[in-house]
């Protein structure tokens, strides 16, 4: 069995039960060396056979599982956060599916979710932002053409973006052409949930100057929009004592 597992944001207690059960009975494990904190293999048994897959191409990765199962073995594919963002598990499951290969998947916390624990954020504000966008820029990688920044910040909807610290300069460009004002609130939080974290609060049109200022060139997350700041928000309906819910009748309904 492949076990696919989230490490987590980057802290090692941050990992599920599931998954911190997964390493320790693992055979094998295949863990994202850029990203993954190398803590958390000190779960690994100690006759364990460890790969980096940092180093590995996806055919790399494939045939140490496939010798792994022809073994026997549990083998546990680690991946940083959880694997649902950009974590490129749909092709490794694909492979396996041809193999005949079983496989299931743990997720974990995602580094969104510990960008937002470091900031002590809610993405979804009442009278705010109700919607969240998770993407990123276009690098050496392609975005498709309809999710283009420019586009999704139209919505004026509360934005989260992975893998682009190394182009903040274009992307506040693309956000403000986009519609987003220039002073609209902006985070950058590196390594959230890792010891060595660090969290900045600036304008869309200031992002890569305090990227600079902090010597913040990868590894980080960028949120934008007015949740960054939360100072104008409406209190919640789910708690307002004059709003009738399942559970109990509001005040006003009496």
């Amino acid at each position: 069995m492949i076990h696919f597992v989230g490490a987590g944001s980057g802290a090692p207690d941050l990992i599920t039960l599931r998954g911190a059960g997964f390493l320790r009975e693992a055979d094998v494990i295949i863990y994202a060396g850029s990203l993954v904190n190398p803590e958390l293999l000190q779960m690994a048994k100690e006759n364990c056979e460890i790969h980096n897959s940092a180093k590995m191409t996806l055919e790399e990765v494939i045939s140490v599982m496939k010798e792994a199962e022809a073994k026997g073995f549990s083998t546990v594919r680690l991946h940083t956060g959880d694997p649902c963002f950009y974590g490129a598990i749909r092709e490794q499951m694909d492979f396996l599916d041809s193999l005949g290969i079983p496989y299931d998947y743990t997720p974990g916390v995602s580094s969104l979710c510990g960008a937002a624990s470091a900031l002590n954020l809610e993405y979804t504000l009442p009278d705010v932002s109700q919607t969240v966008i998770v993407t990123r820029m276009a690098g050496r990688t392609p975005v498709p053409e309809k999710e283009s920044i420019e586009s999704l910040a139209a919505h004026g909807a509360t934005m989260v973006l992975f893998l682009s610290t190394g182009m903040l300069k274009e992307l506040s460009e693309k956000l403000i052409e986009g519609g987003c004002r220039p002073d609209t609130p902006a985070a950058i939080v590196y390594k959230a949930t890792w010891p060595d974290e660090e969290k900045y609060i600036c304008t869309v049109s200031d992002l890569a100057g305090t990227a600079e200022k902090h010597h913040i060139t990868k590894t980080a997350l960028i949120i934008v929009g007015d949740v960054v700041t939360h100072s104008r928000y409406d209190r919640s309906k789910l708690y307002d004592p004059g709003f009738t819910t399942e559970y109990r009748m509001g005040t006003k309904e009496k």
